[in-house]
């Protein structure tokens, strides 16, 4: 969708409507997407829920909206902006109530993957609502403060819930998705206020096909890694896995041979665009494996509190809203490139610390300082990747390429989940477990064979933030930023 300003769509003084509506529900789908993670425990005590539910209850969500999230800003210039941002509210917000009131794992799971259908309408919805509003002299402001709450809040949305977990109970993880409610119709009524007139604009076709396609295959791809058990898989997983496969190349000729991809592969040509996407997978695929299996490990197997817990996150909440503008103006004058394999450098070391220090069990000595050393790594990528893949596309393309970047770290947290969830099991059955990680027994052997598991999550974790920044340091050298 192109960043146009409509003087029709909002009158001036209502500007600031468009701009809290947009904020609030992004932020909503955002906080969503991470929330869970620290309310996994509580969620499987309370439904009953298996590993694989729980890994499903956080895919669900994952797969609609990677998969559709580059489809949902083409229905506003289709429909009507303001309407499709409406409707995806409208959506959010029932689904959240399914959510809240879910009386077993199996309802949950199917809330969570329309309440992603909701959200892939919603959230690129808020940043077109934005451009449409405000001319381009001030736009820049409006989209700063978008882009910053929208950082912020994915990185709270731990604490959000660690806080309400710990100070109501493990039920209170129903409050969780049902705050959504009164925060999604404020977003609705300052929607009808902000906006003047919705007009339609003549807009691409909507890439139907390879929708389905991404969709169909991200979630057989999904289901087969939640469930490959080594030797004892069993044929139908592969089969599936197959299919997955095969689904997804059919995703890339389509994309391919239509004049309308929702996925255009010819921006991949360039090679720090590309270098700069598999950068942003290496990064978001470890820190959402750290994110969705620690705080099973610490509140399940330590069993401290949930808020406990959620301060690990706290530093990437910390470091991105306090530092990332400066590693972006550093960016700026030395280039991208030498920031993000800095930045992806010490989210590995901090990763490796996990790694080498979680046996201890002595989560404030250990766990809390190799996070706060993450999450200052984090901070120094987040910007200069953007500034990254902005900086490898012409203009006119630079929403398409955002939209690109912004799919593929969701789906790198779908494959993180889907598959870091079969080898927990696997290093957590070989290690002497005799339950499941992340389950909620207090027995010495059983913690001890979740700290092993969680290890193999943060080496893996580790390897892929050095990869990212051999990536960063070799693939994307200075002159080629912002060329």
């Amino acid at each position: 969708m192109r960043p146009v300003f409509d003087g029709d769509f909002c009158h001036s003084s209502r500007r600031t409507l468009v701009l809290a509506a947009a904020v609030l529900a992004s932020s909503m789908g955002f906080i969503d997407g991470t929330v869970v993670s620290i309310a996994m425990p509580a969620i499987r005590e309370t439904l009953g829920a298996t590993l694989d539910q729980a890994t499903w209850i956080n895919n669900a969500y994952m797969v609609s909206l990677s998969a559709l999230i580059l489809t949902g800003g083409s229905f506003g210039d289709r429909f009507g902006l303001s309407r499709i941002f409406s409707a995806g509210i409208a959506l959010f917000i029932a689904t959240s109530l399914i959510c809240a009131i879910a009386p077993n794992p199996d309802v949950l799971i199917l809330a969570r993957f329309a309440q992603g259908c909701g959200a892939a309408l919603m959230i690129p919805g808020s940043l077109a609502m934005i451009s449409r509003a405000y001319p381009r002299g001030i736009r820049g402001r409006a989209i700063g403060i978008w882009a910053a709450a929208s950082a912020v809040t994915t990185a709270a949305g731990p604490i959000i819930g660690g806080l309400a977990l710990s100070l109501g109970g493990p039920e209170m993880w129903r409050w969780i998705f049902a705050i959504n409610l009164p925060l999604g119709l404020l977003a609705l009524i300052l929607t009808a206020r902000g906006v003047a007139r919705d007009n339609r604009r003549p807009g691409q076709p909507v890439d139907f096909a390879g929708a389905t396609l991404a969709v169909v295959g991200l979630g057989a791809l999904a289901w087969t890694l939640t469930h490959l058990e080594g030797a004892d898989t069993s044929i139908m997983t592969w089969v599936i896995g197959a299919f997955g496969v095969a689904t997804l190349v059919l995703f890339i000729l389509q994309e391919h041979r239509t004049r309308h991809p929702m996925m255009p592969l010819h921006l991949f040509r360039d090679r720090t665009f590309s270098a700069a996407n598999a950068a942003t997978f290496a990064l978001y695929f470890s820190l959402s494996a750290i994110m969705f299996f620690l705080p099973m490990l610490t509140v399940s197997g330590w069993n401290i509190t949930e808020i406990e817990a959620a301060a690990a996150f706290a530093p990437i909440s910390i470091f991105v809203s306090t530092l990332s503008t400066r590693f972006g103006r550093l960016s700026d004058r030395i280039g991208a490139g030498p920031v993000i394999a800095m930045g992806s450098g010490t989210v590995a070391l901090g990763y490796a610390s996990l790694a080498s220090m979680v046996h201890l069990q002595d989560y404030w000595r250990t766990i809390l300082p190799a996070m706060t050393l993450m999450g200052f790594g984090m901070s120094m990528v987040i910007a200069p990747l953007s500034a990254a893949v902005m900086g490898a596309v012409d203009d006119a393309q630079s929403g398409v390429a955002s939209g690109v970047n912004n799919a593929l770290s969701r789906m790198a947290g779908l494959i993180a989940v889907a598959g870091m969830g079969s080898l927990t099991g696997f290093v957590y059955a070989r290690a002497g477990g005799q339950f499941s990680y992340g389950q909620t027994l207090h027995d010495a052997a059983h913690v001890q064979a979740m700290g092993t598991a969680f290890a193999a999550v943060a080496w893996v974790s580790a390897g892929l933030a050095l990869l990212a920044a051999l990536l960063a340091a070799f693939a994307m050298p200075r002159a080629q930023v912002g060329s």
